[in-house]
């Protein structure tokens, strides 16, 4: 009887630690694929040109990305986002040739709301008037 009792808490804790792992393992994929979502907006606006992102509406303001990147469904798990530009929070004379761009990714995971954000800055006279076409 104690052998078949102590048999059910070795299945159990089994059990709770595979479970476990595999529940870790999946929020380190979502996080690893928001953090490329975040990265691959980061490098498009790298390339926009000074006017473009100026430009009211040229670059999209909200967006969504599949789980799967090779996908284009909107099924299963979908990250959703948002870009934002603004003016940068300096107070020195190039303040105006500055733009702060903020893109932020939201999901949900087994019913718990994730968030990740990055932001950069943005110059008038930066790496983007060295992109030869």
């Amino acid at each position: 009887m104690v052998a078949v009792g102590i048999s059910g808490i070795m299945f159990v804790s089994l059990y709770a630690g595979l479970s476990s792992g595999f529940a870790v393992a999946q929020l380190a994929r979502e996080n690893l694929r928001a953090g490329q979502i975040l990265q691959e907006k980061m490098e498009t606006i790298r390339l926009y040109t000074w006017q473009q992102i100026n430009t009211s509406g040229f670059i999209p303001t909200n967006f969504v990305a599949p789980f799967y990147a090779s996908t284009q469904a909107t099924s299963g798990l979908v990250y959703t986002g948002r870009v934002t530009i603004a003016q940068a929070p300096v107070s020195e004379v190039y303040s105006n040739d500055l733009k702060m761009v903020q893109v932020e990714v939201d999901w949900v995971s087994a019913r718990t709301p994730r968030k990740r954000e990055m932001s950069t800055f943005v110059s008038q006279y930066g790496l983007q008037n060295y992109i030869y076409y």
